[in-house]
């Protein structure tokens, strides 16, 4: 398998579901949601768990990192000419051993050894100075070196990518244009969102966009402290349809509305239907979430209104055999049904000071009860949105116990257009009980009645509340 669902935030395969015996009607909205952030600094994914938990998100950067997530840039930074902005965009050349040094570098800076616990800067310093000893002669064995060295970690999800398989990480771009964006707050405490990253030959880049440019609007709308996701959000839609963005060049350039046209790969991952109690009494809006992509929040609201406006009265959310995705659309999903200041998750790094707890910003878009179908297949994003729901009490899980996928991986794009997928962090539900290698359990191991539902999450509530 070229890529393994392993990795936390993207799982580039999955299983289709093992039982169904509801059916569903496909969900066609034309909206995807996530943002993508950058960050080309590889010592900051080190100073900061930032480095993959805050924006959850995949980054393509040239050439040193997708990430889940990018440190915060300094708000203030020096005016660059444009020709030198041009250069910084263009490709290095790299030899075959500091393509191998780069690797190392990044498993020097970002890894969390979450298995095998004996990995040391000091004992990797002496592989380095081992590995480059002698001279490596083709681009070939350097890869090889790479995947062995990584392998040495004793790490299932540290891997390398050949520039094949890293290339395929395109169909996650977020806003469907080939940007990565990310908010930096300037002097006055304002955010401002930058492209942090763009794909080159990508229809941002090939209208005119580039690194380091700041979005004043979209189709009009200024973005003047927006976040991110939001301003991704509204430059998605249908494939082939355009948007307009109105970008200032650099840190000091000039303006300009440019026109892109959109180039959307991903499916909807939500199937949905009505269904009736046996009493006949209680109509249950069934939704099944395959993956979590670019439409899984829009298309799940979507669906989740119409069964509303058709009579539902609870819903079962569906995710037995999802094995997650992208992490920034189900900490958006789970968010749906919080209380603003309900915590989505925790992310631990390397550094335990650099613990974040990912909170809920908003009120619920939706109150009723929900019942999460779970089982041993259902993992990292999955067990996020699955947890953050059970712990906050807004939701009872029904099933076999989850898969135990809590790790989170940074994906490093190398100077060749190769990379690697490095474990940089891991995850703690609400209840502060980690997800990896643990799982969560469920409440039910088959679907209860309703007046169970509602006594369970009542009974959640009052010890919630002390």
């Amino acid at each position: 398998m070229m890529m393994s669902c392993s990795f936390c935030c993207v799982c580039l395969k999955f299983s289709s579901p093992t039982s169904s015996t509801l059916s569903s009607s496909s969900l066609r909205p034309q909206l995807p949601i996530p943002n993508i952030n950058i960050n080309n600094n590889l010592s900051l994914v080190r100073n900061s768990l930032l480095g993959a938990a805050l924006s959850f998100s995949l980054l393509f950067s040239f050439p040193s990192a997708i990430a889940l997530e990018a440190t915060p840039l300094p708000s203030t930074q020096t005016c660059r000419d444009a020709d030198t902005q041009e250069e910084e965009m263009l490709p290095e050349v790299v030899t075959n051993e500091g393509l191998v040094e780069e690797a190392w570098q990044i498993v020097n800076e970002a890894f969390l050894d979450s298995a095998t616990h004996r990995w040391s800067q000091d004992t990797w310093q002496v592989k380095k100075e081992d590995i480059l000893s002698n001279s490596i002669q083709t681009r070939s064995k350097a890869h090889q070196i790479i995947k062995r060295m990584l392998a040495s970690l004793g790490d299932p999800y540290t891997r390398f990518l050949s520039p094949e398989e890293f290339s395929k990480m395109a169909r996650y771009d977020m806003t469907g244009i080939g940007i990565n964006l990310r908010e930096v707050p300037d002097e006055n405490g304002d955010l401002r969102v930058k492209v942090l990253g763009i794909m080159l030959d990508s229809p941002a880049h090939s209208a005119g966009v580039r690194q380091g440019d700041e979005i004043l609007a979209v189709n009009n709308m200024e973005v003047l402290g927006k976040s991110a996701f939001e301003v991704s959000s509204l430059m998605q839609g249908p494939n082939g349809t355009s948007v307009t963005i109105q970008v200032k060049h650099g840190n000091c350039g000039p303006v300009e509305s440019i026109e892109v046209q959109r180039q959307l790969v991903a499916r909807t991952p939500v199937f949905y239907r009505l269904e009736q109690t046996d009493s006949g009494a209680t109509p249950v809006g069934y939704i099944r979430l395959k993956e979590f992509n670019a439409l899984a929040r829009k298309d799940l609201v979507i669906a989740m209104k119409r069964l509303q406006d058709m009579g539902a009265s609870y819903f079962i959310l569906d995710l037995r055999d999802n094995l997650g995705g992208l992490v920034q659309a189900g900490i958006e999903i789970a968010k749906l049904f919080l209380n603003e200041g309900d915590t989505v998750i925790y992310t631990a790094g390397r550094d335990p000071q650099f613990q974040k707890a990912v909170v809920s910003d908003t009120s619920p878009l939706f109150q009723a009860p929900v019942v999460v179908l779970v089982n041993d297949k259902t993992a990292s994003a999955s067990e996020i949105v699955a947890s953050a729901l059970h712990d906050n009490c807004r939701a009872v899980l029904v099933g076999k116990r989850t898969f135990g996928k809590g790790l989170i991986q940074s994906v490093f794009e190398l100077h060749d257009g190769s990379g690697v997928v490095i474990t940089v962090g891991k995850y703690v539900t609400p209840n502060h009980k980690d997800i990896n290698g643990n799982g969560i359990e469920p409440d039910f191991q088959k679907l209860p009645g309703w007046d169970d539902i509602s006594q369970h999450l009542s009974k959640c509530s009052m010890l919630r509340q002390g």
